[in-house]
């Protein structure tokens, strides 16, 4: 199944889905996306806009996602908030953006759905559409190096596949260099499971 498929089925429950990582694990992380960013900033991977409420209010914001079915649970949210807000239909490994059209560029856990063939085509795009000296943020996900938390995620990897199409073992932080980008801050932000990756082209 497409990744834009899997989401077009899931988008109704998704919310429901994630609501306990969203509450205990995620919420407090997203404010850190978008500390000191200002100007226009694209959220790759919108998905039903769970970053939204966390968009500096005097930037110009766009949010681009694959499933129309995702943007479609992104726009509810995006009527509660003031400011600027763009949702688009849109591969983030090939998007119609001019280059060097954002000062910034978050993403949340986007690059776990990438397959691994599309983590380096994927971070092209992020470089090539945001300005030199512009930061890119991804919050992603990694296998614990804890063999019990290992164990743990292993066992979910199956459901998260079929349910998400997503992956523990992107390592997305692998492919910065080859990418055209430089690695400013990459550390963990919830033991060693989800990660903070800094990058400027």
């Amino acid at each position: 199944m497409s990744k834009r498929a899997t989401y077009q089925r899931i988008a109704k429950w998704y919310d429901l889905l994630d609501a306990p990582f969203e509450r205990k694990r995620y919420q407090p992380l997203r404010p850190l996306l978008f500390q000191g960013l200002s100007g226009r900033v694209l959220d790759a991977g919108v998905g039903t806009g769970r970053n939204i409420p966390f968009y500096p209010k005097a930037s110009e914001m766009v949010g681009i996602d694959l499933s129309p079915a995702m943007l479609a649970r992104a726009e509810g949210r995006r009527v509660e908030v003031a400011g600027e807000v763009q949702l688009l239909e849109m591969d983030v490994m090939h998007t119609s953006f001019e280059d060097n059209s954002f000062d910034a560029v978050v993403s949340s856990f986007l690059f776990c759905v990438l397959e691994p063939e599309h983590q380096l085509p994927a971070l092209k795009e992020l470089a090539r559409i945001c300005k030199p000296g512009g930061e890119i943020r991804l919050l992603e996900y990694s296998y614990s190096q804890d063999p019990r938390k290992r164990f743990v995620m292993k066992l979910w990897a199956p459901w998260v596949r079929w349910a998400y199409g997503a992956a523990f073992d992107r390592n997305t932080h692998q492919y910065l260099g080859d990418a055209g980008l430089e690695e400013v801050e990459n550390r963990f932000l919830v033991e060693d499971i989800v990660r903070l990756i800094v990058a400027r082209p």
